[in-house]
């Protein structure tokens, strides 16, 4: 069977710790090349994984060499620039989150994405996670009953140090669009995509200039359930920390650890699975399963995911938050 071509644009931590040795370990896929502005960064790392086709220049890369599919994992102020090259070329692409700086130049890319008919994926690898999957399967087949609240909060050091993370122009944001996106988009997935109401959020920024370094906020969604979170760069905590509950009007459903509780009568009945509470490594499978599906939609064998259509509502929300901590006060989305 033919293997998949895959690119990768930006070879920063992201690319190193997770794409590249993720997708040189997939037979489906060949690695056919890798991009990258610094060039001792290129040889380096393009050498480690025995990828001959080491380009400085992305756009001589689409051009030069035989690819199906492109990895996108620059920063975010080139998102835009980088994806609307390799759409324009017929590449499929795989855009690390968040899509891009704002909602327009995500509108953008999605209309190109449709314009020549390739597929356009954002990386929310939090829906891949084997517990999240594990508990969404549990609310689409009813036993928690119908989800009504989801509480949440993520709090961990920024996922860059390099300088443009902390300048709003060029990342979009602060841990809102660093953190925020990945955790709403997830509580969101779980209710099953219901239109966003209103939100009502506060921002700090006590440890960086710039950006906000913590958000907490609370947001009404159409179908009546609601979604209260957090997410900090800066709250002091012992170790970095992740965790959801999902409330239901039978039952209840927890991750990291995965735990869920059924009521029958007056009783709360335990219906974890066995075992599934010790999943391990949940961060690189959750990379792991999303660049498994990502090459399984591009071949055609999965029906798609987290695409740049659905990137366009979260970064719709991710205004609508920034304007509510700005004003402060509640903002209704129209």
């Amino acid at each position: 069977m033919k293997k998949t071509n895959v690119a990768v644009v930006g070879l920063g931590g992201i690319a190193q710790l997770v794409h590249l040795p993720i997708l040189s370990k997939l037979n489906s896929v060949n690695i056919t090349a890798v991009s990258e502005i610094n060039k001792n960064r290129l040889k380096t790392v393009g050498n480690k994984f025995n990828i001959s086709n080491q380009y400085t220049d992305y756009k001589k890369m689409l051009n030069e060499t035989e690819i199906d599919a492109v990895i996108i994992a620059t920063p975010t102020k080139s998102h835009l620039e980088v994806s609307l090259e390799a759409i324009k070329t017929g590449k499929h692409v795989l855009i690390e989150k968040p899509i891009a700086v704002n909602y327009e130049e995500a509108k953008k890319i999605n209309d190109a994405a449709k314009k020549y008919k390739v597929k356009a994926m954002v990386g929310m690898n939090f829906r891949f996670r084997p517990d999240a999957m594990l508990l969404k399967s549990m609310v689409n087949s009813g036993e928690l009953g119908n989800l009504f609240y989801i509480r949440c909060g993520w709090s961990r050091k920024q996922s860059s140090e390099e300088k443009w993370f902390r300048k709003k122009t060029e990342s979009g944001g602060g841990v809102l669009i660093d953190l925020g996106i990945v955790l709403l988009d997830l509580g969101i997935w779980f209710l099953d995509y219901p239109p966003v109401k209103s939100v009502s959020v506060q921002t700090y920024s006590h440890k960086i200039k710039g950006v906000e370094d913590s958000a907490v906020g609370f947001l009404r969604l159409k179908n009546g359930s609601v979604i209260n979170f957090e997410v900090s760069w800066s709250l002091h905590s012992e170790k970095d920390s992740f965790n959801l509950t999902a409330f239901g009007t039978e039952g209840t459903g927890h991750l990291n650890p995965f735990r869920a509780y059924k009521r029958v009568d007056s009783a709360r009945i335990d219906y974890t699975p066995t075992g599934s509470a010790n999943i391990k490594n949940l961060y690189k499978k959750s990379y792991e399963n999303e660049l498994k599906h990502f090459i399984s939609s591009v071949r055609g064998n999965t029906p798609f995911l987290s695409s740049s259509e659905e990137a366009i509502a979260r970064m719709k929300l991710i205004e609508a938050i920034y304007e509510s901590a700005e004003k402060e006060k509640e903002i209704i989305l129209k």
